[in-house]
């Protein structure tokens, strides 16, 4: 869902990208006619889970207004290959300026929310919900983020001010485990407190320290399930490392609550889509 504090993201990720690619003027576009229309459509030449509705629109809007796009698919719908997405009206050189960027954010959110919907089937069978993490593209976290959810999986935080996650190098810092727990209680704030834990003695201190969700970093699948069996329920636990599509159907029968893997926004192949004007 598109609220309006993910529309002022979109908004001011196509001024970024539009910046950065039209610059002081689209010098080709200008050799088309000043008042000439055009008509186009946006097809997908392979099957693919859609997302980036808002952000096409929006580059458009931001370069013409006039541009009328209707639909016919919506964030989150499985295409085919060769399906038309949407057709396009409006002035030619606005169309033909915005078409890079527009297609740029529609391949690359809807890569990630293919990739999404391959591991949320994966894991169909099970209570697991797979996350995402914050390995994403450098200024597009909050779109990658949505995209991951229009395939059907789920969001671990934002960022850093949304959630602790207290690893290895905090633990060092921090003395211990226990020590680093108790700290981020003292802060008294209104996030949950997660803690990576490497071996099975590291889980029983972070139990005992009350941690909220405990990440189980590179645990063989033996080591999961103990690690179930421990918890009893007292915390959340996400499993993490070594997942991918062929491993995570495993992974997620031993019990675990989450599996979270970058591979959902940083693994990613762009899908292949086209925009291809009408004949006048």
């Amino acid at each position: 869902m598109i609220d309006s504090e993910l529309q002022e993201v979109i908004a001011e990720d196509v001024r970024r990208a539009l910046r950065e690619d039209v610059g002081s003027g689209d010098i080709t576009a200008a050799l088309i006619p000043e008042k000439a229309t055009a008509s186009a459509r946006i097809i997908t030449r392979e099957a693919a889970v859609i997302c980036g509705v808002e952000w096409v629109n929006e580059a458009f809007r931001q370069l013409d207004p006039r541009i009328e796009i209707a639909w016919q698919v919506a964030d989150g719908d499985l295409v085919t290959p060769e399906q038309c997405l949407c057709t396009l009206s409006g002035p030619a050189r606005a169309l033909l300026t915005g078409e890079r960027t527009a297609l740029n954010f529609l391949q690359t959110l809807s890569a990630t929310a293919t990739l999404s919907r391959r591991y949320a089937d994966a894991v169909a069978h099970t209570k697991t919900r797979v996350l995402d993490t914050r390995k994403t593209i450098p200024g597009l976290r909050r779109a990658l983020k949505y995209a991951v959810t229009c395939g059907g999986c789920y969001n671990h935080r934002v960022g850093l001010y949304d959630g602790i996650l207290i690893k290895e190098n905090h633990i060092a810092a921090a003395g211990s485990i226990t020590a680093a727990v108790a700290q981020a209680r003292a802060m008294r704030l209104d996030v949950p407190v997660e803690v990576e834990v490497e071996t099975l003695d590291e889980l029983r201190e972070a139990l005992d320290a009350g941690a909220d969700i405990l990440l189980l970093d590179n645990f063989k699948r033996a080591d999961l399930l103990t690690a179930v069996a421990m918890n009893k329920g007292q915390a959340r636990l996400e499993a993490s490392g070594g997942v991918t599509l062929e491993t995570i159907p495993q992974i997620a029968e031993t019990g675990v609550d989450y599996v979270s893997t970058g591979e959902l926004t940083k693994h990613i192949h762009a899908v292949d889509l086209s925009m291809r004007f009408e004949d006048s």
